[in-house]
Formats: structure tokens, C-alpha cells, sequence
């Protein structure tokens, strides 16, 4: 039988009726205290015919915070907010997973506790600027964590992993890409460290494994993702060997036993444009994945501009079981019923991504009928 995108899925403990998964997207648009509103349930409850949703980047801890009206998962006022939001998913038939965020050296003093710099593996500024209550503002230098500080990180990962169980959660996803904390500690060129964990692959990655442990001890592996970026150059990221590195943890967090990993194509070199057609964009991709099959067993999502021809193509040749959608699911929030019809998508207005009201948030119109 061939595969597609409304093929289910058993994925861990889950089973997913469909392939379709929504991607973790930052909207700038939660209120006081970083707390998930009205606007937040209505925002996901519209798009809960995804087999899974992820959620935005949500901070596991104050020194965590990485923007100006992100969500937490560390008070009680979030933890309701959330509950809130899982409700509404479940009662319309969804899934859903809470994306574990620290942003770590990605803040800015006027984001964290007492107006402290932000930290990272090293003492490394990256360049551009940060969204904060102020407006943008250059990134600052941060602090480098002392090797004592370790298990308190490792422990703001896990509190909010028991957190996101208390706020009705299906899961978690730890958030290792985009050059956030977990991200800054497994590629080289922000991870200048010389103890236990810098230098070696194996140090490199042990941060991101003790988190994902501590996930697990919340919620079992079969409720546990992880999401990583291996080539992508966002936050002034990069490795030295970003195939070995990526494999290794890969290769770790199958040992782990987790249920998926959540793949990133962003920078993949040779990488066809998402425009291209069906064959041309697997073949681009082929080498890598098959790559992480042989070291990761759990399910593979995977993002990187697909549109409903290439993600059937990618699920069909058992290249992936899952593919996950970020601007299309954003301005479409029936996508699945869409991908079904052969329906006219709706263009994703950019100018709306980040911050503002329901406006290119909770708007954009469904199919009728």
C-alpha cells in the first residue's frame, strides 16, 4: 500500500489519523504574564485536523524567555492558559505537544529576571537583534553557565515537562534548533567550553541528552520528541561537521528511545527549492535521511517547504512518516480538509507573522461547507 499524508500513524504511544503535522511557529501574541488567552485557544482549536500539533516556542523558565509575548509553562496563570488550549484541541478531535524552549544567549537583559544578561555554553554574542517590550535591540554578549548551573538548567526542563503534563499536554518536543540553548550547545561555534560539556561530540551533546531524559521522566519516551536544525545558519549558528554531529545525536536520542525526531531541511546542501518538482526535491534530500535512519528508529517529521505533491512524495518513498507544515498551516487552518478538496490556498501575509490581534492570526477564512 502506498503511503501519503492521510495515512495514520502510530507514532510512540500515539496513534495519528493523519500525517499532517502543524510546526512549532512563534505569533508574539500571548498576554500578561506569558500566559496563553482567548485569542491562543481560539488559534489553535481552529487547526486541531492536523494529526499533531506542536506548539510555539514556550519557555521552560523566566531566564528562558527569548522574546517579547511569548508563552510560558512555569507559573500557574501559564499552566491554566495552556489548559485552556488543550481542551479546546481535544474537544475538536486533536493532538497536541508543547515545544520546550530555552532560549538561552537568543534574549535580552529587559527579558530576563533582575534585567541579568542571558546565558549560553560560552560567552558569545551572536549578531542581530532581539523583539523585546521596547522594540528590537541588538543582542547583547551573554554569560557563560558555570558547570554548577548545569542541573538547574537540566531541572527548568523538567519542572516544565511535569508542567506541560499538568496543563493536559499529549507530549513534549524539546526545542534544538533554530540556534536557541540546546541548539547553542551541540554545534561548535557557539560551544567554546573546555569542561564536561564542550570540545568532543559526546560533550557537546550532553546538555540536550540530560533534558531530554528529564522529559522522559515526566512523560515516558513515547510521549517525547525532539526537534533539531542541522545545517540551518539562523542566530549566527553553524558546526564544523554538522553531519557527524547531528548523526551522533540522532543516534543518542534513538538510544533514548524517544518517539520522533523532528528534522529541519533549512540550509541542506543541494537542497532543490520548494517549488520544484516531486522527484527533484527528494533526491535533494534522500542522502540525509536516509543517513538519520540508520541511527535514529523512531518516527521522522520532517520541515522544509514542502507542499501536499512533495510531502506525499517524501512519505511514499520511506523517507519520512511525517511532515510538518509551518506558512501554510498559518494562513490555512483547515489545511488537511484543503489538501483533501484540492482547494485554493490562502496567501500567508507576512507583514502579520510576529505580534499584533487576531488579525493574520484567528482570520483567515476556512473553506465553506
Amino acid at each position: 500500500m502506498t503511503l501519503d499524508v492521510f495515512s495514520p500513524l502510530r507514532m510512540g504511544s500515539l496513534e495519528l489519523p493523519n500525517r499532517i503535522v502543524m510546526a512549532p511557529m512563534t505569533r508574539n501574541r500571548v498576554g500578561a504574564g506569558n500566559a496563553p488567552g482567548p485569542l491562543n485557544v481560539e488559534y489553535y482549536r481552529q487547526r486541531a485536523g492536523a494529526g499533531l500539533i506542536v506548539t510555539e516556542s514556550t519557555q521552560v523558565s523566566e531566564q528562558g524567555a527569548g522574546y517579547a509575548w511569548t508563552p510560558g509553562i512555569h507559573t500557574a496563570a501559564q499552566v491554566a492558559g495552556w489548559r485552556a488550549v488543550t481542551d479546546a484541541v481535544h474537544a475538536a478531535g486533536g493532538r497536541i505537544f508543547c515545544q520546550l524552549w530555552h532560549g538561552g544567549r537568543i534574549s535580552h537583559p529587559s527579558l530576563q529576571p533582575g534585567g541579568a544578561l542571558p546565558v549560553a555554553p560560552s560567552a558569545i554574542a551572536p549578531s542581530g537583534k532581539c523583539m523585546t517590550y521596547q522594540g528590537n535591540q541588538p543582542f547583547v554578549t551573554p554569560r557563560a553557565l558555570e558547570l554548577a548551573e548545569m542541573p538547574g538548567v537540566v531541572a527548568q526542563f523538567r519542572a516544565a515537562a511535569h508542567a506541560a503534563k499538568d496543563a493536559g499536554f499529549d507530549g513534549v518536543e524539546l526545542h534544538g534548533a533554530s540556534g536557541y540553548l540546546l541548539d547553542q550547545f551541540i554545534q561548535d561555534n557557539a560551544n567554546r567550553r573546555a569542561d564536561a560539556y564542550g570540545g568532543s561530540v559526546a560533550n557537546r551533546a550532553r546538555l540536550p541528552l540530560e533534558a531530554t531524559r528529564a522529559a522522559i521522566e515526566a512523560w515516558g519516551e513515547a510521549r517525547v520528541g525532539y526537534r533539531f536544525s542541522p545545517y540551518m545558519t539562523f542566530n549566527d549558528m553553524k558546526d564544523s561537521d554538522p553531519e557527524a554531529t547531528f548523526l551522533y545525536l540522532a543516534a543518542e536520542l534513538s538510544r533514548l528511545g524517544i518517539a520522533y525526531l523532528h528534522a529541519v531541511e533549512v540550509g541542506s546542501p543541494g537542497a532543490a527549492p520548494a517549488d520544484a518538482p516531486a522527484a527533484q526535491f527528494l533526491q535533494a534530500r534522500a542522502r540525509l535521511f536516509k543517513r538519520l535512519r540508520t541511527q535514529f528508529d523512531g518516527a521522522l517529521i520532517v520541515n522544509g517547504g514542502y507542499a501536499r505533491e512533495t510531502a506525499d512524495a517524501v512519505i511514499a518513498a520511506g523517507l519520512a512518516d511525517a511532515v510538518s507544515f509551518a506558512k501554510l498551516y498559518l494562513a490555512n487552518p483547515d489545511l488537511p480538509q484543503r489538501f483533501v478538496r484540492g482547494a485554493k490556498l490562502n496567501e500567508p501575509v507576512r507583514a502579520t507573522f510576529y505580534g499584533g490581534d487576531h488579525r493574520g492570526y484567528t482570520d483567515y477564512p476556512a473553506l465553506e461547507g
